[in-house]
C-alpha cells in the first residue's frame, strides 16, 4: 500500500524521498527489518499471550533427553511468523500483483488448517488434530488454487526475446517490444545446457489445452509433499524455521533474478515478468523466520505448532512453482525431504518385517532422522547447527545450478 502512495507522491508533489519506493532493493530491505521487528517485539506479547491462556505444548514421552522439560511451552507461535509476512508484504509490495496476491492467499489458507490443527489438539485435548483426510482436502484445494491460477491467469507468462539479444541492448528491445509472451507449463531443468522443458511434452497424446490434466496434479503434490516436509521437520528447536529461512533466501534471489530482464538475459534463465516483486515477500519470509528463531532456539520459548510449519512448507512449494524452479525442491528442501524419506522408510520397514518374522524392526532408532541423532546422546543444539550448515551448502549448490550447466 505504501508503495501506491508513496509513487502518487511523488508523481504530484514531487516529495523528496518519495521515489526511493520505486526501487525493490529499498523495499526489500525495509520489509525485512519489519519482519524482524514484528517477529521480535510483538512476539514477546505473543508468547505472553499464549502462557496467559496456557495454550502450551503436550508432550508424549518417547524417550528423548530434554523432552520433557518442553512440556508446557507455548505452542501455535506460527501466528507470529504469518503476521511478520502479511504485514510486510501488504504495506511494501504491489499487492495488485497477481504472485503476491497468490501467495498472500496461500500464506493465509495454509495458517488457518494449521491453526485448526492446533487448535484441535490444545483446547479440544485432542492430541491427533485434525483429522488426516481433513488437512489433505485443505492441502488440495490450495492445490488447486494455486495451479488453476498458474495455468489460467493472463499475467501469468514467459517472455522470449530474439535469438541475439543480448544484457547490453535487452532493455532496448523491451522498449520497443521486440519480445514475444507465451503462456506455456515451462519450467527449469537444472545443470542442464537447454534447461527449459515443456510439461505438455510429457502428454504428446493429448493436444495442449489439456496440459492443466498433468501440471494442475503436479501442483497440488509439490505443495502437500513439501507442507509436511516442513511440518514433519518441526520437532527440534530452530531446525524447521532455520532450514525456511535458508530456502526462503535462495527462492527470493532466484525471484529477483527471473524478474529482471538484464540478469535473466545475461545468466540465460527464463525472465518471468513481474516476479521482481516476490522480493519484497521473500525479504519478509526470511525476517520472520529469523524473528521467530529468537524465542525458538534451544531451549525454545515457543513453537510454531503446525500453524507455522505447514505455512511455510506451502509457501516455499508456492514460491518454487511461480519462479518454474519446482524440480529444484528435492535439493534446495534437502532436509525436508530426507526427514519425509526417514519416515516413509521407516514405517514401510516396520510393516514388511512384521509381515515376513512376526515382528516389526527398525532402521532408525526413531523417525524423523532428527530423532535418530536425538536418541545418539547428540545435543539438540549440535543436531540443529549441523543439519542447517548441510541447508546452507544445499542452497550453495542451487545457486550454482544458475552458472553450472
Amino acid at each position: 500500500m505504501l508503495y501506491y502512495l508513496f509513487k502518487f507522491l511523488d508523481e504530484q508533489f514531487d516529495l523528496i524521498g518519495a521515489g526511493l519506493f520505486q526501487y525493490l532493493s529499498f523495499r526489500a530491505l525495509l520489509s525485512a527489518m519489519l519482519s524482524l521487528l514484528i517477529a521480535i517485539v510483538f512476539g514477546r506479547k505473543i508468547i505472553d499471550f499464549l502462557q496467559k491462556k496456557q495454550i502450551g505444548e503436550t508432550i508424549r514421552d518417547l524417550g528423548l533427553e530434554g523432552q520433557m522439560s518442553k512440556k508446557g511451552t507455548p505452542t501455535m507461535g506460527g501466528v507470529m511468523i504469518i503476521a511478520a509476512i502479511l504485514v510486510p508484504t501488504l504495506l511494501f509490495a504491489r499487492i495488485y500483483n497477481v504472485y503476491i496476491v497468490l501467495l498472500l492467499i496461500t500464506t493465509v489458507w495454509a495458517g488457518l488448517i494449521g491453526f485448526v490443527d492446533d487448535y484441535i489438539k490444545v483446547f479440544l485435548k485432542n492430541k491427533e488434530g485434525l483429522q488426516g483426510r481433513f488437512k489433505i482436502i485443505g492441502q488440495i484445494t490450495l492445490g488447486l488454487i494455486v495451479g488453476c491460477t498458474l495455468y489460467f491467469h493472463e499475467a501469468v507468462l514467459v517472455r522470449q526475446f530474439p535469438e541475439g539479444i543480448t544484457a547490453a541492448n535487452v532493455v532496448e528491445a523491451v522498449k520497443n517490444m521486440n519480445y514475444t509472451d507465451i503462456k506455456a507449463t515451462i519450467t527449469t531443468i537444472p545443470f542442464l545446457k537447454d534447461n527449459e522443458l515443456d510439461y505438455q511434452s510429457l502428454i504428446p497424446f493429448l493436444s495442449k489445452e489439456y496440459t492443466y490434466l498433468l501440471y494442475i496434479p503436479l501442483v497440488i503434490f509439490v505443495i502437500t509433499a513439501v507442507s509436511n516436509g516442513a511440518n514433519l521437520t518441526d520437532g527440534i528447536d530452530g531446525l524447521a524455521a532455520g532450514a525456511s529461512a535458508i530456502i526462503g533466501l535462495v527462492l527470493g534471489i532466484f525471484a529477483y533474478l527471473s524478474g529482471n530482464v538484464v540478469f535473466s538475459n545475461y545468466l540465460n534463465i527464463m525472465y518471468i515478468p513481474y516476479t521482481g516483486e516476490l522480493l519484497i515477500f521473500c525479504a519478509a519470509f526470511v525476517g520472520a523466520c529469523v524473528g521467530f528463531l529468537w524465542y525458538n532456539s534451544y531451549p525454545a520459548q515457543v513453537f510454531m505448532g503446525d500453524t507455522g510449519s505447514l505455512t511455510l512448507g506451502a509457501i516455499i512449494a508456492v514460491l518454487a512453482l511461480i519462479i518454474r524452479k519446482e524440480l529444484l525442491l528435492p535439493i534446495l528442501c534437502g532436509i525436508f525431504v530426507v526427514e519425509n524419506l526417514s519416515v516413509i522408510i521407516q514405517v514401510s520397514y516396520f510393516k514388511y518385517t512384521k509381515r515376513k518374522y512376526g515382528e516389526g524392526r527398525r532402521i532408525f532408532l526413531m523417525s524423523p532422522l532428527h530423532h535418530h541423532f536425538q536418541k545418539k546422546q547428540i545435543p539438540e543444539p549440535k543436531i540443529v547447527t549441523r543439519f542447517l550448515i548441510v541447508g546452507i551448502l544445499l542452497a550453495i549448490f542451487c545457486l550454482v545450478t544458475l552458472k553450472i550447466r
